[in-house]
Order: C-alpha cells, then sequence, then structure tokens
C-alpha cells in the first residue's frame, strides 16, 4: 500500500503562520502577539499546541516570553532591495540594520555547466568562488556563493581575502562599477547545510536568488546563489 504524503504537524503549521504574520508586518518588533487562549481559538487546537509553536518561534530568535506579560516579536524581517545596482552594505544600512559578511571559504576550480553559461566562458575554465554568511544586527539571514572568472579577473582571489566585500574586491581588480543584469527567485526548502549556517530548520522555506553582475561594457563578472532566510528578509524588485 502507497503512503501518502507526509503531513505537517499541527504546531509547525501555526508558526509557519505567524511567521507569516511578522514577515507582512501584522505583527512587527515590539508587538505583544495574541495570547495563548487567542491563538487555541483562531486555530482550533488547544493550548500545548500553541506553546508549542511559540517554543519554535522562541528558539528561532523571532519570538520572546515575558513572564506573565505574554509573547512578543523579538526581531523584523530584513528589507532587501533587488536591483541594477545591490549592493549588500547599502542594502542593510538602509533598511537601519548593522550588516556583516563572514567569509567561510575562498576556493579556485572549475566552473560547471550553468556557471559557465552565466558567465560566458568555456565549461571547465577556472573560477574563484566565494562562499560567505551574510548577517543583519549579528542575526543570519543568507548564506551564499559568488563565482567569479579568473582569466577575465586576475588577481581577484587575493583581493577577496584582503576585503571580504565584493564591490572593494571588485575595485581592485579594476572593476570600478558593476550592475545587475539578470535575477532569478525562486522558492526552495533548506537542507541540513543551509539550516546549520542560517540557524533554521531542515525543511524550512528559503528564497534563493540567482543573478548575474557585468561591467560597463557588459561582460559578466560575477554569477551569485544566495539563499535568504524566508522569514527573516522580504525581497523588494526595484530599478
Amino acid at each position: 500500500m502507497t503512503q501518502g504524503p507526509k503531513r505537517t504537524p499541527v504546531w509547525q503549521s501555526i508558526a509557519n503562520a505567524l511567521r507569516g504574520d511578522i514577515a507582512e508586518a501584522r505583527y512587527v518588533q515590539g508587538d505583544k502577539l495574541p495570547t495563548e487562549a487567542a491563538l487555541s481559538k483562531r486555530f482550533g487546537v488547544n493550548r500545548h499546541t500553541v506553546r508549542h509553536a511559540l517554543s519554535q518561534l522562541v528558539e528561532e530568535g523571532l519570538v520572546h516570553k515575558r513572564r506573565g506579560a505574554g509573547a512578543f516579536v523579538a526581531a523584523r524581517p530584513t528589507d532587501y532591495a533587488i536591483g541594477k545596482r545591490v549592493r549588500f552594505h547599502e542594502n542593510l544600512l538602509a533598511a537601519g540594520r548593522h550588516p556583516e559578511k563572514r567569509m567561510l571559504q575562498i576556493e579556485t576550480r572549475l566552473a560547471d555547466g550553468s556557471e559557465a553559461a552565466a558567465l560566458q566562458i568555456a565549461e571547465g575554465a577556472q573560477v574563484c568562488v566565494y562562499h560567505g554568511l551574510s548577517l543583519a544586527d549579528g542575526q543570519p539571514i543568507a548564506l551564499f556563493e559568488s563565482v567569479f572568472p579568473t582569466d577575465r579577473l586576475p588577481g581577484i582571489a587575493q583581493a577577496l581575502e584582503q576585503h571580504r566585500g565584493v564591490t572593494d574586491a571588485l575595485a581592485d581588480v579594476g572593476i570600478i562599477d558593476y550592475t545587475r543584469a539578470s535575477t532569478r527567485l525562486t522558492a526552495v526548502l533548506a537542507n541540513q547545510i543551509h539550516a546549520m549556517h542560517l540557524q533554521l530548520r531542515e525543511g524550512d522555506p528559503l528564497l534563493k536568488s540567482t543573478g548575474v553582475n557585468v561591467d560597463g561594457t557588459g561582460a559578466p563578472v560575477e554569477f551569485g546563489r544566495t539563499f535568504f532566510a524566508g522569514d527573516r528578509v522580504t525581497l523588494t524588485l526595484g530599478g
């Protein structure tokens, strides 16, 4: 007998609904959430199930509890604009957040087919790959990898080691300005690696952004894949 798809636990569905409420700014940082009794009535469950859902949000850092006072929103999603001039530091500063990037690894290897196509280089050509973690106010919001063509950008690995920031590293190798040529957004689920770095649970929702940045002549200088924690970031598309 074939088993049907695995059902999501009720408490997890409640946690997802409350995450959505916070992401859509129905409750903002500092707001008190409805009481356990009110949430039990809303979702048609007992208080124990609601308490389980709230405990998950507390563990994720989205909610904190005050004894005798209730549950409050501890964090708000970070507004992150995606447009022709995507700059991580500027985006977070504009949203009133403190930006930070942590380098996980910088490696030199051969380009796979999708990387070669995006960067307009031969498959198997050498690329430099920057693996990193983006944070806002100390909270991880995105796991990323940026792929650079080393023949087009000699010295990029050393520049990334020195600066960590892509804009400064590209300036070091002669790319004073660059713009986003294309962006693709898809919804995916966190695997074990995503969950570990982003402090999520495996299977939690992520937003995957895939994009290509080009220099002033239109030549691709960076192919990026970024996995955003779905409940911590609000992506906005601009010019």
